[in-house]
């Protein structure tokens, strides 16, 4: 469960990174963000 954590987090950091350099989406880059941050803290969390 945690490297499917990771893996999404990733995907999602990069989706983040392709949309807020090729194409300005506004609040949905963002929230992507914002979702690949709180996986990794929660994968963090969960690992302690």
């Amino acid at each position: 469960m945690r490297g499917l954590l990771y893996i999404i987090a990733v995907i999602l950091v990069i989706g983040w990174a392709l949309g807020f350099f090729v194409y300005s989406a506004g609040g949905i880059i963002h929230t992507l963000l914002v979702i690949a941050i709180i996986a990794l803290i929660l994968g963090v969390i969960r690992r302690a």
